[in-house]
């Protein structure tokens, strides 16, 4: 199933804090995107519907194998993405990072490819 960039923000999201804090429930991901917990709680229903997240009886949330690929792959992505803004681009590290959100669900697999050498080859 494919998986569109509100999901995939959610994903990069729940692994980033499972790597914090090992437990995610819905409440944390909502705190963290400042999101409202009913849109939260609805977008858990779908990505577990999807097969993306498994969800126990207390509420703790972990990464399907599918989940787990889709997340690592839009982190990585956002990690290079913003690692060239600021090393490459000398962009702050604040607009670096806001950018690289909103830049790495729409590029290409070429322009990223060729991100990814620029950052090797610096």
């Amino acid at each position: 199933m494919a998986i569109y960039e509100s999901g995939e923000d959610y994903l990069e999201t729940i692994l980033v804090l499972h790597k914090r804090n090992d437990i995610v429930r819905s409440i944390d991901v909502a705190s963290e995107l400042g999101f409202s917990k009913p849109s939260v709680s609805r977008a858990m229903s779908i990505l577990k519907k999807a097969g993306y997240i498994y969800m126990d009886e207390k509420g703790h949330i972990t990464l399907s194998d599918a989940g787990q690929i889709a997340a690592e792959n839009i982190y990585e992505r956002h990690t290079n993405i913003s690692q060239f803004l600021m090393e490459i681009l000398g962009v702050s590290e604040e607009n670096a990072l806001k950018d690289a959100c909103r830049i790495e669900h729409d590029l290409s697999n070429e322009t990223y490819r060729k991100i990814c050498e620029a950052l090797v080859n610096k």
